[in-house]
């Protein structure tokens, strides 16, 4: 069993975080927690970054969701400070301006389908399970689940799949739409490091902003998210790399962008 509960692999210009608890299937204990977002922070802070992808060690599983036998030996307040952690977590990770990918390679169970959601894009692999299966705990999901799943799939089937509990495979999650796509299992990194690549060919500040613009914007009415996408227009037009999409054009060529 390694001490490295996480673990983070540089291939400029894509950062490859893995939960790295296999033998638990990479459950969320408080330490994982800490370092997820000390390397989000770290992340949001890389100029030389163009997308952030999440994957779980191992071949069983991308994350069984919280780590419940740490559950058992919290007090109540433990517990809420802990949940107040992951919800941090995952809107950190909601509010990157990086793309972030997750490389879904086996359960995502509670927890775990909330990590997913709360990245951009899902790629699963075949066999995976997906699935906020909180409420046969006696529970509900705590970091997001009720909020993101209802805004990407529907309120109608996302309340079905919370009251229930069930569990979807990787063909039903793309059924859906929880899932972008399915890969097979030897092949998930790279089918997520070419999806990567698509994004990473784009003007990093016009990713920056199409995200802000996305993500603000499915909240509000019409013409308030009309506004936003303005304002994000507005802050690609004095960008370096604006005009460099425009001359690489010209000259038919590609674009060389720095993200500035």
């Amino acid at each position: 069993m390694s001490d490295q509960v996480l673990l983070a692999e540089h291939r400029p210009p894509f950062l490859i975080l893995t939960l790295n608890r296999p033998e638990v299937r990479n459950a969320l204990n408080s330490k994982l927690v800490q370092e997820l977002e000390l390397a989000i922070d770290e992340a949001s802070l890389s100029a030389d970054l163009r997308v952030l992808l999440i994957t779980g060690g191992g071949d069983r599983a991308f994350c069984a969701g919280a780590d419940l036998k740490e559950r058992l030996t919290m007090s109540e307040s433990e517990v809420r400070s802990f949940l107040s952690a992951i919800r941090r977590l995952f809107v950190k990770i909601e509010e990157l301006p990086l793309p972030v990918i997750a490389a879904i390679n086996g359960f995502a169970l509670g927890g775990g389908t909330e990590l997913a959601l709360a990245c951009d894009l899902r790629v699963a692999v075949a066999d995976a399970t997906l699935g906020l299966t909180e409420t046969r705990f006696a529970i509900i999901p705590g970091a997001g689940g009720t909020q993101r799943l209802p805004r990407l799939i529907g309120i109608p089937l996302a309340k079905e799949l919370i009251y229930t509990g069930r569990q979807l495979s990787a063909q039903e999650a793309l059924a859906t739409g929880l899932v972008n796509r399915i890969a097979p299992r030897d092949k998930l990194m790279e089918v997520c490091l070419e999806l990567a690549g698509e994004i990473a060919k784009a003007g990093p500040v016009a990713v920056a902003q199409a995200k802000l613009a996305i993500n603000k914007g499915q909240d509000v009415e019409l013409h308030t998210g009309l506004a936003i996408e303005a304002s994000a227009y507005e802050t690609c037009i004095p960008t370096e790399d604006r005009i460099e999409g425009l001359e690489a054009f010209r000259e038919k060529r590609q674009p060389v962008y720095k993200g500035r």
